[in-house]
C-alpha cells in the first residue's frame, strides 16, 4: 500500500494551493480517504474527509467554505483544494486510508494507512 502526497508549497495568505494524494495497493473505490494536518507544536487534526463509494464529504469547521476534497476513482487519487489559505493553515498535510465504514460524522484517528506528509506554509 502507497500514499502518496504532493502539491505543498508556500503561498501568500489569500492564496490557493491543490493537494494531491495518489493511492494504490488496495479497493480505493470502497474506502474513505481522509486529510490530516499537523502544524508545529500542535496535535494532528482532521481536516476533510471523503466517501470514495458514495461521495459524501466531511469537513472541519475551520476549512467550510474554503477547502475542497474530491476524487477520481479512475486514477486512485483524493484531491483537497483549498483556497482563501491563512497563516492558521500552515502545517504538515497527510492523507490517509480508511476501510472501517465508520460513521462519517466526526474524524477518526485509527486509520488503515497514512502517506507521508506535504508541507503546506502560508506567509501572511
Amino acid at each position: 500500500v502507497q500514499l502518496q502526497a504532493s502539491g505543498g508549497g508556500l503561498v501568500q495568505a489569500g492564496g490557493s494551493l491543490r493537494l494531491s494524494c495518489a493511492a494504490s495497493g488496495f479497493a480505493f473505490d470502497d474506502w474513505r480517504m481522509c486529510w490530516y494536518r499537523q502544524a508545529p507544536g500542535k496535535a494532528r487534526e482532521g481536516v476533510s474527509c471523503i466517501n470514495n463509494s458514495d461521495g459524501v464529504t466531511y469537513y472541519a469547521d475551520s476549512v467550510k467554505g474554503r477547502f475542497t476534497i474530491s476524487s477520481d476513482n479512475a486514477k486512485n487519487t483524493v484531491y483537497l483544494q483549498m483556497n482563501s489559505l491563512k497563516s492558521d493553515d500552515t502545517a504538515v498535510y497527510y492523507c490517509a486510508a480508511d476501510s472501517s465504514g465508520r460513521p462519517l460524522i466526526q474524524f477518526y484517528y485509527g486509520m488503515d494507512y497514512w502517506g507521508k506528509g506535504t508541507l503546506v506554509t502560508v506567509s501572511s
